[in-house]
């Protein structure tokens, strides 16, 4: 496979996904045809013509024929994605919802349908229907037991500190962003970077492997790039083969060290009971809130006594603060030569020193 990694790939996508070995590829992102079945061109009031999407390729016969399509892509990519691997479809009212069943069939595990409301939507010009300020993402597994990758920290960390919901409010393509040829639009249905970006960063890792069947104009390839995957993309149209190409050729890799998710990390579950058994933390030993208001004692068995409330370093600290709980690692210090010192700390260096070497280092 090596022949096709990080390559833009011109073909037919149900004959190259075949090349791909099974349970190969960590994400995946299908952008198909939509089969929007326009009739006849649109105008806008001044009487200039929209530049809609009405190229020969998001043409189908019948519902029968696309159906067809689509379960054959489909089955490709559930054999080629791993079995902790993410699949994402968009698509419109046109599509999404033929795709959805079809997926289901086949025996992807549905996870969420995401709508991506286009903060800036093309208007409905013949004013007969609601302006479609909308496109849907149904994001999916192999089965409903997968351990797939999902950076929910990260993603609540870049909405401010909330829970990312799935509604995502996002520009459609515009300015400098929408590539162009002769001042002319080279894709219709240019997807926003800031939408592959969230995908991408949410649902995989660094050095991960991502494939797009329905490249368009690179923008996938693009994001994958900068945010450090590896990628497969594969588009039937040489013209945006070309102007993918050249986009991706000029995509500087962000360095690794920005693309760690370090606040999805987890502390490791070690009792206060261990710091105490190593020596870490002596048995009598004092310990002071970081304003040194409050004093406890350690106890043999681990147990902290304050104020006459005994119990642990948890449900000490969250007593003598009138609360419901509280996390006694951040709350409690130790005093030595050098100053105050949290126990949390003192934790990080029992982990250092007595958990596996690679378990330490990928937490510390």
């Amino acid at each position: 496979m090596e022949e096709l990694l990080n390559k833009i790939i011109c073909g037919d996508s149900l004959e190259l996904l075949k090349e791909i070995p099974n349970n190969s590829v960590d994400l995946i992102f299908a952008d198909p045809p939509y089969n929007l079945q326009l009739n006849g061109e649109l105008y806008r009031p001044d009487q200039s013509k929209v530049d809609a999407v009405n190229d020969e390729w998001d043409k189908f016969d019948s519902f029968k024929e696309y159906d067809k399509f689509c379960e054959s892509w489909l089955k490709e990519c559930y054999r080629v994605l791993k079995d902790t691997g993410s699949m994402w479809v968009i698509g419109s009212y046109h599509n999404i919802f033929r795709v959805g069943y079809l997926m289901q069939n086949i025996g992807y595990w549905l996870l969420n349908d995401v709508v991506w409301i286009k903060t800036n939507p093309m208007p409905n010009f013949k004013g007969t229907r609601f302006n479609n300020a909308h496109e849907t993402l149904i994001w999916a597994t192999k089965s409903k037991e997968a351990k797939y990758t999902f950076h929910y920290h990260s993603l609540k960390c870049m909405n401010d500190d909330l829970q990312m919901r799935s509604d995502w409010y996002i520009p459609i393509c515009q300015g400098n962003e929408r590539i162009k040829v002769d001042g002319k639009k080279a894709h219709t249905t240019q997807k926003p970077k800031e939408l592959l970006y969230r995908i991408i960063l949410a649902t995989s890792n660094y050095g991960d492997l991502v494939l797009d069947p329905f490249c368009g104009s690179g923008t996938t390839a693009a994001v994958a790039k900068k945010l450090g995957r590896q990628f497969i993309t594969i588009d039937k149209e040489k013209f945006y083969v070309d102007v993918a190409n050249e986009r991706v050729n000029n995509i500087k890799p962000i360095a690794k060290d920005l693309l760690e998710y370090k606040i999805e990390i987890k502390k490791p579950k070690v009792p206060f009971g261990n710091l105490i058994e190593s020596g870490y933390i002596e048995i009598g030993q004092k310990l002071y809130s970081k304003d040194k208001k409050n004093e406890a004692i350690v106890n043999a068995d681990a147990s902290i006594i304050c104020n006459d409330i005994t119990g642990s370093i948890h449900k000490v600290s969250a007593e003598i603060q009138n609360k419901i709980s509280n996390n006694g690692w951040n709350y409690w210090f130790i005093e030595n030569g050098k100053g105050m010192i949290s126990i949390d700390e003192i934790r990080t260096a029992y982990c250092v020193q007595y958990l596996p070497k690679e378990i330490s280092d990928s937490i510390f």
